[in-house]
């Protein structure tokens, strides 16, 4: 049993502190939000505390996982954050999906402090968290990866060794490119059979058994029939890493052509109101750009 902590307890965050707790890891947790949103974490054996500061105390190795970059320069800086909170063997993993070179800074200054931190952002959905099916990469000193690695196959099934500080998180985004662009190219295939007069049900029957059908189209399929009322990774957050793509892209001067385009039909969801939605509402998106009712 190890003595862990995490901070940013939203729908990814809060399951993998669960299934921590499940494998027997004492977890001490914060969140911006008020503790009544983690009372089900608390009823399992979670430990509330104040700020992330008082987590990193807590725990010798602390969780983190956040929204976006700004979210986690906030997370980490003052007398409240991460860094007031670390201390010489201490150790931070950082699962957020965020800027690659403010996450190298923020090693840096992890460091400063006689800790370590690694990125390990994951690829999956909340579904997968449940069922300890996610895909972890890891990025930092290979030492600390190794340090790290027993408690990371207790999220995942697959924890694997990416390279230095930062380079988890230029796989995660390159990864989410093709996640995205294989949606919208989905979406494209639905929408020209059922203007075409092809049932939708049969459609997704069809390729959701076909030779495209690979895991994202398995469990995105058939949420073109039936939207979930909670979204599985939604459109704001995929918006999000495409831009993170599009400027690591710029900054290595690799043309990401799909990915700008799904780019730009991501815009529209959210400026549909869709923002929430599971980015599968691609499909909705394109439909109706196309005359299909939805």
């Amino acid at each position: 049993m190890s003595n862990l902590g995490f901070v940013g307890l939203g729908a990814m965050g809060s399951r993998i502190t669960k299934r921590l707790m499940s494998r027997g890891h004492a977890v001490t947790g914060y969140d911006i939000f008020p503790p009544a949103k983690a009372q089900d974490l608390i009823a399992a054996g979670m430990k509330w505390t104040t700020s992330g500061r008082a987590v990193c105390q807590a725990a010798d190795i602390t969780f983190s996982m956040v929204t976006n970059t700004a979210a986690l320069q906030g997370a980490s800086e003052g007398p409240d954050g991460l860094l007031a909170g670390l201390g010489p063997g201490k150790l931070l993993i950082d699962m957020s999906t965020v800027s690659p070179a403010v996450s190298r800074a923020l090693a840096a200054k992890v460091r400063e402090k006689g800790a370590d931190m690694i990125d390990a952002p994951v690829s999956g959905s909340v579904s997968l968290v449940e069922q300890g099916k996610l895909a972890v990469m890891v990025g930092g000193d290979r030492a600390t990866f190794e340090r790290a690695k027993p408690v990371l196959e207790d999220i995942g099934q697959k924890v694997t060794y990416v390279g230095t500080n930062g380079l988890a998180l230029a796989m995660k985004v390159a990864t989410n490119i093709s996640v995205a662009v294989q949606m919208l190219a989905f979406a494209e295939s639905v929408v020209l059979a059922e203007k075409a007069g092809v049932p939708r049900e049969t459609i997704i029957e069809i390729l959701t058994n076909s030779a495209v059908a690979s895991p994202l189209v398995q469990y995105k399929g058939p949420l073109v029939l039936k939207m979930p009322y909670q979204a599985q990774f939604n459109t704001i957050m995929m918006q999000k890493d495409m831009t993170l793509a599009l400027e690591l892209g710029r900054e290595l001067h690799v043309p990401l052509p799909t990915a700008a385009v799904v780019n730009e039909l991501l815009s529209s969801a959210c400026a549909q109101g869709f923002g929430e939605k599971d980015f599968a509402i691609l499909y909705r998106v394109l439909a109706q750009m196309s005359g299909v009712s939805a």
